[in-house]
């Protein structure tokens, strides 16, 4: 009975350990992506004035990227490809640590229109076999201690504990589930114990130190009434079809992708980066800081505008993950499903609240449309819309994982 108990301890507290570590790696690579990005951005051009320099640098970056790729390998590696290597090899490869971190730093320093959460996901997963690997009573868990990182880096990233939990589990329901020893209710226990201990790290660094990603920020308060009702179905439709053009522009970028030899697909990526970004440099970047400005000043932009930025933003984020500048989706969706449901709500109601609930559901509908995730989508959203919206904005997402 000791026996059972010392080993439960032990498994508690390797979690915690987990989850500490995680937070204190996602803080560091995000400050360092903070400084890189100040220094290209910010103090490079108020030292030298450089004509057309966003399309010059994201051009040269695309070079660096492309190089370092062929050195190195095809790096960072999506949610979905870091679960199949697992699945595959059961481990994954973490001596690799410092090309890990790299890779994942670069396109974000470039203003690339991905988000940070691909390259963690490999990062913190390779820790979690690294420390498996090496410690007697976690080997035969390591599945299980490599998801609960996963969890930790998205809750982190997003400010959302459960959806790193529903997003990690609700992968697994997409596929064969990967073998686990432990019940569904210690696993619970561990995602509780390793999110606390890893959202309490990055907290407590970012009250020292300043937060270097703020998460996006909260609309404001919206109840739906009358027209809002049967406009919910347009915001739907509407999700649902910018999630067509994503899959459109996706395998159009896969394609380009395969016929540009290596390098020169990273140039071509820059090249589009920075040219989008020269005419609209909104575009550039995960979208984060870019919604808090949106939110402020959509009554500035005429509904079209709104609308193609959205279109726009999608393609974009689609050449730069095909074209090697590459990284997450889900913040540069989320800004798109905002700009979209924005210029809508604009067109037919000119103002007030009608925004908020047109941002949320078409936004619900596209990430559920992509994602196939509704319950991870509606705890990912859950933190940034009113309260009173999570109803709709779960059938958003139902309605747009079960129509696309």
């Amino acid at each position: 009975m000791q026996r059972k108990v010392r080993n439960q301890m032990k498994l508690w507290l390797f979690c915690l350990v987990i989850g500490a570590f995680a937070g204190l790696v996602l803080w560091l690579f995000l400050k360092a992506v903070l400084l890189g990005t100040e220094l290209v951005w910010e103090w490079i051009p108020a030292q030298i004035s450089i004509p057309a320099y966003t399309i010059i640098i994201c051009t040269v970056g695309g070079l660096v990227i492309g190089l370092f790729r062929k050195k190195f390998g095809n790096y960072p590696e999506e949610l979905e490809e870091v679960l199949g290597t697992l699945k595959r090899e059961k481990r994954y490869e973490y001596r690799n640590m410092l090309v890990l971190l790299t890779a994942a730093a670069l396109p974000l320093i470039l203003g690339s229109s991905v988000g940070p959460e691909a390259g963690m996901t490999g990062v913190i997963v390779g820790l979690c076999c690294w420390a498996s690997e090496n410690v007697k009573f976690a080997k035969e868990d390591v599945k299980t201690y490599s998801q609960v990182g996963m969890a930790v880096t998205l809750g982190v990233l997003f400010h959302s504990p459960l959806f790193g939990i529903f997003a990690v589990e609700e992968e697994q329901e997409g596929q064969d589930r990967l073998p686990q020893s432990l019940p569904l209710v210690s696993k619970l226990l561990l995602y509780g114990l390793a999110l606390g201990a890893g959202t309490g790290v990055y907290l407590f660094l970012s009250a020292l130190f300043g937060t270097p990603m703020e998460g996006f920020p909260s609309f404001a308060e919206a109840e739906p009434s009358g027209i809002d009702y049967p406009m919910m179905l347009v915001y739907v439709f509407a999700g649902i079809l910018l999630s067509k053009f994503y899959e459109l522009t996706k395998k159009g970028s896969e394609r380009t992708a395969d016929k540009l030899p290596p390098i020169v697909r990273e140039m071509v990526g820059g090249l589009c980066l920075g040219v989008i970004g020269f005419f609209v440099p909104a575009l550039m970047f995960s979208g984060e800081e870019q919604m808090g400005v949106l939110m402020t000043e959509y009554g500035n932009y005429l509904p079209w505008m709104l609308m193609a930025a959205a279109f726009l933003k999608v393609l974009l984020t689609n050449l730069c993950i095909h074209l090697g500048l590459r990284g997450g989706h889900f913040f540069p969706v989320i800004f798109a499903g905002v700009c979209l449901g924005y210029g809508i709500a604009l067109a037919v109601f000119h103002s007030g609240g009608h925004v908020v609930i047109a941002a949320a559901v078409t936004t619900a509908a596209l990430l559920g449309a992509i994602m196939k995730k509704p319950l991870a989508v509606t705890m990912l959203l859950f933190l940034c819309f009113p309260v009173k919206l999570f109803v709709w904005i779960f059938l958003g997402a139902v309605i747009g994982s079960k129509a696309a």
